[in-house]
Order: C-alpha cells, then structure tokens, then sequence
C-alpha cells in the first residue's frame, strides 16, 4: 500500500511565501511522475504542478514565475511564493505508479489578508 504524507500548509497573507512537502512510502524510482492538485471550495480539482521521474516539470499557467516543483530522495516539494488569495485551496499531493494515481490527505493553503 502506498501512502503519501503532506505537510507545509497554513494560512499566510498575499504576497507570502509557503512551502509543501509530500514523503512517500515507496522508492522513488517507482514513480513515474509526482506533483500537487488543488481544489477551492466549488471548483473542481486542477494540477498545479508535476514533475516526472526523467526530471521534466510543468505547471497550471495561473502559477507559472510563482511556484516551483522540486523532488529529492522519496519527497517532492513545492515552494510557493506571491501567494494570492485565488490560490487559496486544498492541496493534494499525488504520484503515479504503474498507472495508478495515490493521493496524500490533503493540506490546507489560505492566503488572506
């Protein structure tokens, strides 16, 4: 069984900076691509942003310059900075194996003033 472990979010004024993390149980090597989906209250959830295991990222175009994607070992991260309040939402940490998607429990990220 695959688990996946996030942490990072809170809440942080617009302009700030925050940073996610996401530890999986599994080796690395297992996982083909890994990344961070969101959802907002009312919309559905969208990727922010992934990176694959040969090291390629990309990125939902409202976060791009903003946000950036990095993996070390068995954990990804995803440093965000110049929060707005549009980012505000649940953030999921997933990767894919075999296919599969595997999900962390999800993180809340408010930005407010």
């Amino acid at each position: 069984q695959v688990q996946l472990v996030e942490s990072g979010g809170g809440l942080v004024q617009p302009g700030g900076s925050l940073r996610l993390s996401c530890a999986a149980s599994v080796r690395i090597f297992s996982i083909s691509t890994m990344g961070w989906y969101r959802q907002a209250p009312g919309k559905q959830r969208e990727l922010v942003a992934a990176i694959t295991d040969a090291g390629r990222s990309n990125y939902v175009d409202s976060v791009k310059g903003r946000f950036t994607i990095s993996r070390d070992n068995a954990m990804w991260y995803l440093q965000m900075n110049s929060l707005k309040p549009e980012d505000t939402a649940v953030y999921y940490c997933f990767a894919r194996i075999d296919l599969l998607n595997f999900w962390g429990q999800g993180t809340q990220v408010t930005v407010s003033s």
